[in-house]
Formats: C-alpha cells, structure tokens, sequence
C-alpha cells in the first residue's frame, strides 16, 4: 500500500529539460542552471511582449562558474530556438567587450534586432581585469531593448581561488549596480529584474554568484516568463526619463567632445535612474517589522540565510522577533543602496547589525545613509565592530551561522535585548536531542589528508619537472599543483603575466635563468604578451608551454580560439624567439604533412632533462612547447570512442616488486598503489584509473611488464544475477526513519574527486524533488577534481520553505555518508557531525592519497580513521564496510562503491526517500544508469546481511591477525630452498631460532624482535639477482596473477636493462632500460634461473657487479649484526636490538636505487650497532 502511494505522489512526467521548459510549477536548478534560465526567460518575456531581440552570452569560464560555459554548450539547441548566441572570449575583457559592442547595433544601419540583453561571465580576478571595459562600457551605456548583466563568481572563502575576492569595490568603482541573490531560488528573479533595471536606466548591472549559491541546487518554484514580463515591472513615477533618449545608449553623443556629458549622465541621471527602478521593483525587504521595534537586522546577500538559522538555533520565531521589537531588512541590491526602504525600516530604532561577508560595503553604505537623519530617529550601526566593545564580525574569508549566533547574542546583550526563557539559546544538535562534546580534531601525522594532485597520466606528471639546480615559475592551471611540489618551483602570478615577475627580480639575484610553465589556455587568454615582454627585456627565460588540448582545470573545455601546437610554435617563432622545441609523448605525429617549420625541433618527452640542462645555458626566450593530450580528456575520448583506447595495460610482478618506489618517482602518478604483502609493500597498477601513460616503466625494475589484448576480469554476470534476483524476491524493508529526519534530513557525503560523489548528491535531491519535498545540495569542490577531496551538503526537508540555507551548519548533520574514509575524517567532515546523533556509513578502504607519491612509506590506517569517526559521532551508530572491495567483487570497479553506499544507509533508514524516487533519479540522471540501480539495491542487501558478498566471490572474508612467526618462517624456509637449497632454507631457520630463543629468554615470548629477524633476514638471503628475477617470471605464479586479474590471452613485454645488453648513464648511473618480448624472453628466462647454481662464485657472470657485491655484503653484514644481538639482548637493548634489525628494509630497489639506499643505511646501522656494543650488560 506503502509504493503505490508513494507511487502516485512522484513527479513520474518530470524530464531533466523542465528545468529550462517547464513554465510553471516545481523545478530542481542548481545556480548554473539559473542562469541559462534567466537568458531563456527574458528571451520569452521579449517575444511575449512582442520585442524583437537577440541574447549573446560572452566571458570566460573560472571556479565559481567553471562549468557555465559547459552548460551553455549542453543547452546550444535551446538557445538557438531563443535567439541566444554563446560566443566565449578568449579572455574576460574581450568577452565584455564583445557585449559592449552589442547595446550599440543603434550606431549602425541594417540592425535586424530591436536590442541585445547580454550576459557576461567571469569569476573574480576576471572582474578586476575587465574593470577598464565594465567602466567604458558603463559610461556608453545600454539600448533601450538590450541591457546587459554581468555576473560574478565571487570565491568569498578562496574555495578554488588562489585568494578570496570581493568584487563589490570594483563595481562600484565601475558605477554598475550590483544584485547579490541570497539563494539560488532568487536568481531568475534577480536577473529578470538586473536586465529590466539595465534597459531602463541604461546601465550595466553587475549579479554576485558567490560559491555557495551558483555551486548550489535547489528544489523550487518558477513562474514562467509571464512573471516577468515587461508589464510586470512598473515603471518608477518619480523619474521622467529625457523626451526623445531615454536613459540609454546615445549614438549621437560623440567623443571626445562630449566627455563631461557622457560622464554627468552616468551621475545625475542614470544612477538616479536606477535607484528610482529599485524602488518602484523593490528587492530589499523589510520580512520583520515589529511596531516600536528596537533593533533591526540587516541581511546581506547569502548571510541571509546564514542569520536565519543563526535565528533558529536561538529559538527566535518571527513571532518572538515581533515580540521582542527585533526587524529583520533583507537587502538585494547592494549598490548603490536604496536609502529610502531603509531610512524607513530603521526610524525609531535604536540600533542596527548588518551581517555581510568581506569587507564593510553595505554597512558604510547605511552608515553614510543614516548621517543626517534626526538623531531621535537615527539608530547605531554595528557590524564589522561593536563600537568600542571590539570586533563583532569578521572582514576575511567567509562566515557561518555559528558565529553569527555568536555576534547576535553579543550585539543583544549590548543593547540590552534579553533573550528570555521564550528565546532560549541552544546548539544545533541539542535541540535534536543530541549531546554536545567538545571535539579536537586528531592531527596525527597517521590521519590522512586528501589533497589535490595531477590524474593518472597527467602530462604535468612530467613537463613540470626541472634538472637539478634549476627553478621554475608557475602561473594558472592544473600545473600550479607543482608548486612547492619539490622546492623548485616557488612562485606564481596572475594569469598571463607568467615569466614577467623573472625580469623583475632577474637583475637583482645571482640565478642566471628561470623555467615558466605556461598552460595553452593561459597563452590563449593573455600569456602570449608575457612571451612578449620578456623577450623585450632580453631575459633568460625557458617558457615551457604547457599543450594539454582541453582546460582541464575547469572540466575539459577546448581553448578558445582552435588553438594548435603548430600556430603557437608559428607564433612565437614570428616574435622573435630564437630556439623553440616541440617535446611530445608522439613525434612521429609530426612526420610528412604535419612537419613544424624547419627550425624547429621535434624530440621526445623521455628527453627533456637533457634539453632543459642545453636550454637554461642559453642566452635570451627559448621555449619548449609540451604537447601531450591531458589525461582525463584522453579518458573521456576514449569513452566516447573519439580516440583510440590503447590494447596495452602495465601491471607489476608483485613477487619482482621490492617497493622502492622508484616508478611513483620516475612517473609522479597516483594510479601506483601500495599492495600491503606478507613480505612487506609492494606496488600494483590501479587499472580502473590509469590512463595509459606507461611513465611508469621507466622506474629501475624489472617487475614491469605490459601485457596487450587482456581486459580486467569480469564477475561472473549469471551467478551475480541469480543470486540477485533471489534477494530482490526476499529483502526485506528498509528500517524507518528517525521521525526527527523525515521532517528535516542533513546528509553530508564525502569522497574523492571525479568519482561521481557529487552525482550522489544530484539523484538525491532529484528523488526528493520528485516527491514534492524540499532539497538543496552544495558541493565544496575546489580541485577535488585532481583527486581533492570532494564534500557535498544534501538536506531533505518535507517541505520546500523547510531549507533555510544550503549548507549543513557545524554539528547539525543526521548522517554522515563516507565514500571516502580519508575525507570522512577530515576536519571539514568531522565539523559537521553531532555527537550522539549523526550516524555514519563509511567505506573503509583506505585509497591511496598524493602523499604516497612522495612517500612510498606513508603509514596508511584505517583504525586510525575509524577511530576519528567513531569519536566524532560519539556512540551514534557508525557502519564500516569494505564499499571498494564489494564494488570490485560485483561490478569490476570500485567506482560503483558510491551509489552501494547511498543503498546500504538507505536500508538501515537514514535516506528519508522512496525506493521508487530514488530509482527514476537514477534514470533521469542518465549516467551508468543499470550499475548505479543495481550498485543501490546491492548497497541494500549488503547493509542487511554483510556475508552474502563471500557467497559471491565464493571465498571468505579473512581477518587480519598477530604475525604467526611460525608459519611465516616456515614458508621463508620452503622459499629460500627453492631460492638455492636445502642449506640455504636450514641457515635461515637456524639464525631465526636462536634470535627467537634469546628474545624467549629476555621477554618471555617472541615478538617484534623475531618479526623483525625473520623478515629481514630473509630479505637479504633472497636478494633478486638475474636467476631470481628469472625464476619468479616463469615459476607460474606470475601467470596465475594474470589469470586472476585479467581475461583472454595477451601478449606480455617485459621492460628490463640486462647489464650485459645496456650500459650505465653517466649523469644517472642508470642503465636505460629496453623492451623484450616474452614469446622469446621467456624460455630464456627458464634457463637463466637455473644458473642460480653459479650465485655468488667466482662463475658467476654477474657476481662483480656493484649491487651484486653490495647484496653479499649485507648478508654477511645481518648475520654479524644477529651475532651482536645475541650477544647484547637484554630488557634495556630490546629496542635497539629490533631497530638493528629492521635496517635492510629500508634498502629496495635494484641497481642504482638498491646501491643509494644502501649507503643511505651504513649511518643509521652503525648507530644502532654503536649503541649495542657501548651497552654495559
């Protein structure tokens, strides 16, 4: 009974275009949307009132609105069927400045418009340098059927900034009206009313999308164009407009002469103009007006709803704001401010608090507005500070309803409002019942943190690097993630003043030359000036020009401009840059018809260090330009089938591996993961995010092998189904929600970017939307998408006034859903969880973070970040599961581990949604759309019984235990006999005995000094020489690891640099390595292990090699230190004694690396033996 009426209380006629085409009723936008929907409505709004216009959209795509141009391009259809023209500007002021043309069609004959509304984009640095255009153009001003709206991403908090902006200065400074929504349910209105006031008054209007709103989404209700049609607003009647000219763009006023005029207008008429608009249409609002009130609050922007809740934690209702005499203003156009509402809504008062983020802006606006009213009439203001009682309400970053809870409580307590036992003050959480206890966020160096780093295959991975000695210059784009990566790289600048800081500081330091990275879409926008001003100023500069062919940064899109290698390398040439390289991953490309002008070179990327040494010992720009596709457009194209996805996969011999680390050195990609072995970490290749890049290879180790035409295994799809359609036939319900979050659920979900967390919080809000609830999501992204960490705020209200703010306030969420433990565990996550009442899902599985990459030793815990969570949530249910592991089993690839667990805290009651909801949002949102249903129902059952997954892999789950010194000796043993012999196995297993009898006699029982004899010793027994490589290719389980991971039969290549075939690099010690194919490699690889008879003879042909000599030198070094153990073991030098024995695992790797790794140990061994042998026993 329960589905059929959840049945037909679904939206089931909702389609994902409504959003822009349904004309009235129920909509889910997030801000984005909202503004493609405001150029569609006043496209309609103009038809129906039987306008002739067109629209154009221009500006250029940075965080906040990194994605808008994207959804332009989605919607290209739609706005052609509107008139609306998208043409990006290779930079911001050239984007205005095509709007600016655009209201002047009236200068012209032959227009085929009455007008152009425009729309201009850009996020807040694009705003300062556009600041020249927005002043002109202003000045010039707007047609009477045009109008323009420039929108604004302000970053308030810096999210994906390099600094936080605020760009209400320069509007101001630009004499631009400026409109700052609170929510993203004000954008159309708010837009409608920006492009009316901009035609009236002829003004530019400037529109604040702050990140907390445009990167928002909301379930609400639209009205359609009729709404906002021109009879909907009134025109101001205490204005007359100039017989003849309007307010508007004059053709006939003519520069330079009428200068003074142009500019008198601008003053004295059209900011007059405005203001009387805004007054007539009115989007400041008095929402509480008590008579006789004693204090008001004065709400700008998105602290609107941040002093809402701020209200609702102190339990102030609009009825006990009246009873108390406390107004509520609500302000929408923040500049210039309309003074009249206000002078109105204060009079009488004694005081007022305006809550703004940044700087004062509108507080000195009221101030200046308030000065010569009576002073009877004229109340305090408060705001940035309490007067003389101090500061009250931060100027940096951005701010939450806690604080401003904090600042009300102070603000009323110095005008002596008492907030009586009607209005008690309470926290969040405690009116859910919860309790409160004060959390320190663990900042053990174990808890992980999850930063941004360049994608698997990243070309960055490789063209940021720099030979010893040098320094490199970073400017704006993926590649900045290079900075302070190593030292090397340590500045940074605006976008397209890359390289011109070098000319500043050049001449006052000893460096002689400086590398730049340039991104192409940076060279496009405005870095090809900077390559132009150094070579004015004849500075030593290598400009690395970064040809990544899409803007990775902001999602993929192209640069602007059809930008290719060949024009940038014409183009620089042509300036007067007299050595310019092309370095690619394919120079064969450059071949035949694409052939670069002649003096122009063409070399492979695995040269570059080399041609960087010849390069920085050059006089004068030189530039290198790097072309290699980035790696997750490469994805995408192979997943549209645009490009072809290579047959070759690298994957790791884990029994070759000795985990040194050196390929996550050579290759810097996040895709080489720790495999956690009895025999200590090895590396593997994560196949489900490599992209191919095979830099991997060039790590000194012959664990490398490709292998050519296997896929990753499959599950068995018809046993998985069977076992499927059998639990869809019993599972039972899910449990009932908690009454508390069926009126009101705050869900936080945590993850890693680009792995579809934020998709999460879509079809949740969606599902919501299509049971007529209220839902609201904001995603705090920054560069999660470059393996960040990525946290989304969803809220599920019962109805849609429910939702006051789209963020999750400090310690107010229900549920904290963990996709990502790491992210999980987190400050930012963690703030978000009440003691006693948030219940947490986490997927357990630790994913390697960027810091692996640099530290191949990095403790990796998942105690030690359930144990953060579980103290977090402080005795609340918290659920840990292995999601990844489930996904791999189910579906090959973790990736559906996301949707497995919005199914998994779906059936233990925390998703107050239906079943039948959130299936439709799965099909409205279109993506994998039967893995993620299915990935939600097995999330599902997995929540009810945990064992049905070994029922699927067929094996049990194992749980790890104490090491079983025993049995691991035992296995060494039967591993040394076939290493050598019989003998071999026996001298290990007699050292390892008397070890574990002394350590018996001292402690009791053998413990880590066993592990520790028992590991090591092994280690240097077992050293990997050329016989031991052999035998662990050919003995079979090699082949068996394949057969698990993979399906079909391939072709395997071996990459390896036989000592008698290759010879050592002068500059590395290296010997290069070469391919070789198995299909002859291996019977010779058979034969090779059975010369393990020569190891360590005077026959044997490798024995006089470096490492080799270093390898029997350490076994003879072990077994003097296992002698010194003996000798000294006693309570007082167990310590010591275990640390002597740990040194050889600190030394891995082969050749080179093996030989630096050794000599990095001899200090730390003589240490601990020093420190034995001076023991008094």
């Amino acid at each position: 009974m329960r589905a059929v009426e959840v049945e037909r209380q679904l939206d089931m006629e909702y389609r994902l275009e409504d959003r822009y085409r349904r004309e009235n009723g129920a909509v889910f936008l997030t801000g984005t949307q909202a503004l493609v929907r405001i150029l569609l409505e006043q496209a309609r709004s103009d038809r129906a009132a039987g306008i002739n216009t067109g629209g154009l959209v221009s500006g250029y795509r940075g965080s906040p609105l990194g994605g808008f141009d994207q959804e332009l391009w989605r919607q290209k259809k739609l706005l052609a069927e509107h008139a609306i023209r998208f043409e990006p500007g290779l930079n911001e002021d050239l984007g205005a400045t095509m709007l600016w043309g655009a209201q002047q069609v009236d200068a012209f004959p032959g227009k085929r418009v009455e007008g152009v509304f425009s729309m201009w984009y850009g996020k807040g640095p694009g705003v300062d340098r556009t600041g020249d255009v927005f002043r002109n153009a202003n000045i010039l001003g707007t047609s009477r059927h045009g109008g323009v709206l420039a929108v604004a991403g302000d970053d308030h908090a810096a999210q994906s900034s390099m600094f936080p902006h605020q760009t209400d200065h320069v509007f101001e400074g630009a004499m631009m009206p400026i409109l700052f929504p609170a929510s993203v349910e004000e954008y159309v209105e708010f837009g409608l009313t920006g492009y009316a006031m901009s035609r009236f008054s002829g003004l530019w209007v400037a529109f604040k999308a702050i990140t907390e709103t445009v990167e928002s989404g909301r379930s609400m209700t639209v009205h359609g164009h009729r709404a906002y049609s021109a009879s909907r607003f009134r025109l101001p009647s205490d204005i007359q407009a100039p017989a003849g000219r309007g307010f508007n763009y004059d053709p006939n006023l003519r520069w330079p002469a009428e200068r003074s005029e142009l500019e008198r207008r601008v003053l004295d008429e059209r900011l007059p103009a405005a203001l009387a608009f805004f007054r007539a249409n009115p989007l400041d609002r008095a929402l509480v007006r008590p008579q006789g009130a004693r204090v008001g609050i004065v709400t700008v922007g998105k602290a609107h709803g941040d002093v809402l809740t701020a209200l609702d934690t102190l339990g102030l209702s609009p009825t006990e704001l009246t009873r108390l005499g406390i107004g509520i203003y609500k302000i929408g156009m923040i500049w210039p401010l309309e003074a009249e509402g206000l002078r109105a809504f204060a009079r009488g008062m004694q005081a007022l608090i305006v809550v703004e983020e940044k700087r004062s802006f509108v507080e000195r606006q009221i101030k200046d507005a308030l000065f010569n009213v009576r002073a009877d009439d004229r109340p305090a203001v408060f705001g940035k500070d309490l007067g003389e009682a101090g500061p009250l309400l931060p100027a940096a970053m951005e701010f939450a309803p806690e604080q401003i809870v904090a600042a009300l409580k102070r603000f009323f307590a110095h005008t002596q409002v008492e907030l009586t036992p009607a209005a008690p003050v309470v926290a969040p959480v405690q009116r859910g019942g919860a309790r409160v206890i004060p959390l320190a966020i663990s900042k053990d160096a174990e808890l992980l943190t999850r930063k941004p780093f360049f994608c698997a295959g990243c070309p960055h991975n490789s063209s940021t690097r720099l030979p010893d000695g040098s320094y490199a210059a970073a400017g704006i784009g993926c590649h900045i993630m290079a900075l302070g990566e190593a030292g090397d790289t340590a500045t940074f600048c605006q976008m397209g003043g890359e390289g011109v800081q070098w000319i500043g500081m050049s001449s006052f330091m000893d460096i002689p030359h400086m590398f730049v990275n340039l991104g192409d879409g940076t060279y496009q926008h405005s870095g090809s000036l900077a390559i132009r001003q150094s070579i004015a100023a004849k500075s030593n500069v290598t400009y690395k020009i970064l040809f990544n062919d899409a803007v990775a940064m902001t999602g993929g899109q192209p640069a602007e401009g059809s930008l290719t290698v060949r024009r940038v390398v014409e183009q620089v040439v042509a300036e007067g840059v007299a050595k310019v390289v092309v370095v690619t991953d394919e120079p064969e490309k450059y071949e035949g018809q694409s052939r670069l002008p002649a003096n122009v070179e063409v070399q492979h990327r695995d040269a570059l260090d080399a041609l960087q040494r010849t390069l920085r010992a050059a006089k004068g720009v030189s530039v290198i330009v790097y072309d290699q596709t980035c790696a997750a457009e490469k994805r995408r194209r192979r997943k549209r089938g645009t490009l072809i996805d290579p047959p070759k996969r690298v994957v790791i011999n884990p029994a070759v591996c000795e985990g040194c680390g050196d390929c996550s050195t050579q290759s810097n990609c996040i895709a080489i993961e720790p495999l956690e072995t009895e025999l200590g970490r090895k590396r593997a290749i994560n196949q489900s995010s490599c992209n191919k890049d095979t830099s991997c290879i060039k790590g000194f180790c012959p664990s490398f092998v490709t292998v050519e035409g296997l896929q990753p295994k499959r599950p068995d799809d018809k046993r998985i189904g069977a076992i499927e359609a059998e639990w869809r036939e019993r599972l039972p319900a899910p449990a009932p929600v908690p009454e508390a979050m069926q009126r009101h659920a705050s869900i936080v979900v945590t993850g890693i970017g680009g792995s579809g967390v934020v998709t999460i919080g879509a079809i949740l809000a969606m599902a919501a939307h299509l049971e007529g609830k209220g839902a609201s999501t904001l995603d705090f992204t920054g560069l999660a998408q470059k393996n960040g960490a990525v946290i989304s705020h969803v809220q599920i209200a019962s109805s849609r006034s429910g939702i006051l703010t789209s963020r999750i306030g400090s310690h107010a969420a229900h549920v904290l859903l963990g996709c990502d433990a790491v992210v999980a565990a987190s400050a930012g996550a963690l703030s978000r969880v009440a003691s006693g009442v948030t219940r947490a899902v986490v997927n357990e599985r630790i994913t390697p973070t960027s810091d692996f990459v640099r530290d191949g030793d990095l403790p990796v815990s998942q105690a030690i970040h359930q144990a953060a969570i579980e103290s977090a949530t402080g005795g609340a249910p918290a659920f840990f599961w292995d999601g990844s592991g489930a996904a791999e089993t189910l579906f090959g690839d973790a990736i559906a581990s996301n949707m497995m667990m919005v199914g998994y805290a779906y059936q233990l009651g925390l998703i107050p949604l239906s079943e039948d909801a959130i299936g439709r949002a799965i099909e409205l949102n279109g993506t994998a759309v039967e893995m993620n249903a299915r990935a939600f129902f097995w999330g599902r059952v997995l929540a009810h019984d945990a064992r049905v997954i070994e029922q699927v892999s067929g094996t049990p789950t194992r749980e790890s235990g104490p090491f079983e010194w025993e049995r691991f000796v035992a296995d060494r043993v039967r591993d040394l006999e076939r290493y050598q012999n019989t003998a071999y196995g026996r001298r290990y297993q007699a050292r390892v005995d008397s070890v574990q009898q002394a350590e018996r006699r001292v402690t009791g029982a053998a413990g880590a000094l066993t592990e520790a004899v028992a590991r090591n010793y092994f280690k240097v027994l077992a050293y990997k020489d050329e016989y031991e490589v052999a035998r662990l290719h050919t003995d079979g389980s090699f082949r068996s690891f394949l057969s698990d991971a993979f399906d079909g039969a391939g072709k395997k290549t071996y990459y390896m640099a036989p000592p008698l075939l290759t010879r050592r690099d002068s500059q590395t010690g290296r010997r290069k390595k070469i391919a070789l194919r198995a299909a002859w490699l291996d019977p010779l690889l058979r034969m090779i292990k059975y010369g393990k008879v020569l190891r360590g003879t005077p026959l044997d042909p490798f024995g006089r090699q470096l490492d080799r000599v270093i390898e029997r030198k350490m076994i003879v070094e072990f077994e003097e230190d296992i002698s010194l153990v003996l000798q000294s073991l006693a309570p007082r030098t167990l310590e010591t004694a275990i640390e002597l024995l740990r040194v050889p695992s600190s030394i891995r790797g082969f050749g080179v690396i093996k030989e630096r790794n050794y000599e990095d140990s001899r200090p730390v061994r003589q240490l601990y033996r020093a420190m034995l042998q001076s023991t008094d026993r």
